[in-house]
């Protein structure tokens, strides 16, 4: 009796004992959602600059430029003699101010008061960082950014809310070239 115990234990141990089996998702969504945040950015990005091509469009006395990373910008006040332009590490002074596409005041220049700004070494929103590189001293342009070349998703946690398109009248003051000697 006891030998068919031990082999009633024994078959029942070998014949439980087997390797575990992986379990399958019940739902395979890989990507889904950057998929659909891609898509509703091309959507709001699209919506956005249909906006600035119809003001664009309207105002027949400016000669808009497009620039090669997303915005769209004119000249108040155009330098045609100088070629010299910021470059990385170079020191700008310049004021501004920022308005929505309706032309509501958001900043005033007084306001924002004249900044400072290293090129490409400071914070500085992206569209305004790419204009100021475009400008030369004493050059006066008004930029239309797309929200993803301004404040985006976040705004600036005070006046400027989420996924809001801006205006900004930039006047370059100074450019103060980067010290290339060597000590």
């Amino acid at each position: 009796m006891r030998l068919a115990l031990h082999t009633i234990c024994l078959v029942f141990l070998f014949s439980s004992c087997k390797t575990p089996e992986a379990r399958k998702p019940i739902n395979i969504k890989s990507g889904s959602f950057i998929n659909e945040s891609i898509n509703r950015n091309k959507e709001l990005a699209a919506k956005e600059e249909a906006i600035i091509q119809k003001i664009i469009t309207k105002d027949t006395i400016h000669k808009y430029i497009t620039s090669e990373t997303g915005f769209w910008y004119f000249y108040t006040k155009k330098d045609t003699l100088s070629n010299v332009t910021p470059k990385f590490g170079d020191k700008v002074t310049f004021n501004y101010n920022i308005t929505d596409l309706n032309g509501n005041i958001i900043y005033t220049q007084k306001e924002l008061d004249t900044i400072t700004y290293h090129i490409d070494k400071e914070e500085l929103f992206l569209g305004l960082r790419e204009g100021l590189k475009l400008m030369k001293q004493g050059e006066m342009v008004t930029f239309f950014f797309p929200s993803y070349q301004a404040y985006g998703y976040y705004g600036d946690d005070h006046k400027i809310g989420a996924n809001i398109p801006l205006i900004t009248k930039v006047t370059l003051n100074t450019i103060t070239k980067e010290s290339t000697t060597e000590n």
